[in-house]
């Protein structure tokens, strides 16, 4: 069936891998990329599909109401995927009302697009969808209590019957009350509860998903794994929270893009799915896994670059660990990981090491300047 699709914030990391799936993936749909192209949007993420019939790039901030609106009744959108967002916690300490106003507001102004247009429709709702893209970090954090006889990495894949107990034994589970601990966290759990009010009572097709934290190809290197593989490459320090104790899952960026796509399809309305990688690790010991890689490819002695390792102050209401899981979209969906970490790691870091023009061309000076001042004196 055609359709019309709006991926906001499609120029993005997870973004541009969701706009390329469903380029590729479904030639009678028209994909309309929205994105407002600032310091982590970049039209060279999708170089390799500007050409195609079936997309189209529109620049637009996803708070000009008045802009979308109009866009939905151009374009008959029947379908919106929203991952535009700011979301960087640091960032969000430094710059609280930013995140409030694209994050929250923002997402206030496309549902209500979404509202008038398709309620302005002989068949309303009927075929539509507004999927919106979420956060665990919602959850808030969860205690770490590791089992005695479990050694890291603690790595499974969704088809195991449980989840390896790694470092506690509790997770986030889509019934998990929300406990939001930043500006970023605290701005996207107020995100979801608009569409999920937006649902409660007019009735819009919304589903939710909540999704541990990704890595892969294209990904800003603000984030803690790019921004390690370049910093190890030019032998920079590498400014490590606290001792890097903090636990987080892990999933490739293509396996969320997978999820997004059978969600959005398969998903039932008004449900909320949650998406991990059920691979927990330490950051200092994922840090010593990316020097260990980066150092082998490019032909370093392993290990040589661990005295690159800088403990800096922790970050202000840093959550302990974070844990996905992501058994209901398992069972309901048939979604699991395509990868384990360490061949997702590999990929990932000899993309980045054969794509430095990439880096260096989003590398741009207030970029450096901003980890210098963050950094500094610590």
């Amino acid at each position: 069936m055609k359709k019309n699709i709006v991926i906001t914030g499609g120029a993005g990391f997870i973004g541009s891998h969701v706009v390329r799936l469903f380029v590729n993936k479904y030639p009678e749909y028209n994909i309309i990329n929205l994105d407002k192209l600032t310091y982590a949007g970049n039209l060279a993420n999708l170089k390799d599909i500007e050409d195609k019939p079936n997309y189209k790039f529109v620049k637009m901030d996803i708070c000009d109401f008045d802009a979308f609106y109009q866009l939905m009744q151009d374009e008959k959108v029947d379908g919106i995927i929203h991952l535009a967002a700011e979301s960087h916690v640091d960032r969000s300490i430094k710059d609280p009302f930013t995140f409030a106003k694209t994050n929250v507001m923002g997402t206030l102004s496309l549902l209500q697009a979404a509202k008038l247009y398709w309620e302005s429709l002989p068949e309303k709702y009927e075929g539509k969808r507004f999927y919106h893209i979420s956060t665990d970090e919602v959850y808030g954090a969860l205690a770490m209590n590791k089992p005695e006889g479990i050694t890291p990495p603690f790595s499974t894949t969704a088809s195991s019957a449980k989840h390896h107990l790694a470092y506690g034994d509790d997770f986030f589970y889509e019934t998990t009350k929300y406990n939001p601990h930043s500006p970023y966290s605290a701005s996207k759990a107020s995100s979801d509860h608009f569409v999920r009010a937006y649902h409660d009572t007019y009735g819009m097709p919304t589903i939710v998903t909540n999704c541990s934290n990704n890595y892969g190809p294209y990904q800003f290197p603000e984030k803690l794994i790019p921004l390690f593989i370049n910093n190890i490459r030019n032998r920079k320090p590498l400014p490590v929270y606290g001792k890097g104790e903090n636990v987080r899952d892990w999933l490739f960026v293509e396996d969320h893009a997978r999820a997004i796509d059978v969600i959005f399809h398969e998903g039932k309305i008004a449900e909320t799915y949650n998406i991990g990688g059920f691979n927990e690790w330490k950051n200092i010991d994922i840090i010593k896994v990316v020097i260990n890689t980066v150092d082998r490819l490019l032909g370093r002695k392993e290990g040589e670059d661990l005295d690159l390792i800088t403990y800096v102050t922790d970050r202000l209401g840093h959550d302990a660990r974070y844990a996905i899981d992501s058994t209901k979209l398992q069972k309901e969906l048939g979604w699991e990981p395509s990868l384990q970490f360490e061949e997702g790691i590999e990929k990932t870091v000899r993309w980045y090491l054969d794509n430095q023009e990439w880096m260096d061309n989003v590398t741009s000076g207030d970029y450096e300047k901003y980890y210098e001042n963050m950094y500094k004196g610590r």
